[in-house]
């Protein structure tokens, strides 16, 4: 019998390496090819992301709480299992307005080559 070596990868988030970012929130890489790149970020209250511009489209799933969610001029909080689109080049930013931790996942596709802005 000829063992062959697995398919499947898993990342937990708890294993997962924490990124450095100017964010006031702690980012985890989760998975990251040339196709995409999806990371973990968790916001405690009254903390935000910084204002930024990503040269990607990114999609934010909302794992728990409710995340305050600025992209342009418009502004909306948006609860538990909702998954909001954030155009490529457009200003935005995350913000847990809330009493408990806010936690999503960020997938952006394809995975930037060219940097954030940092507003």
């Amino acid at each position: 019998m000829v063992r062959r070596a697995t398919m499947i990868k898993t990342t937990t988030v708890d294993n997962a390496s924490a990124k450095e970012t100017p964010h006031d929130a702690l980012v985890r890489m989760l998975h990251n090819t040339e196709h995409v790149q999806v990371v973990h970020i968790s916001i405690e209250p009254g903390k935000a992301l910084r204002k930024h511009i990503t040269p990607v489209d990114a999609a934010f799933f909302i794992l728990e709480g409710i995340a305050t969610v600025e992209i342009g001029d418009e502004s909306a909080d948006i609860e538990t299992n909702s998954l909001v689109d954030s155009p490529a080049n457009i200003p935005h930013r995350v913000s847990n307005n809330g009493k408990e931790r806010l936690s999503f996942i960020v997938i952006k596709t394809p995975r930037p080559t060219g940097k954030t802005v940092i507003l």
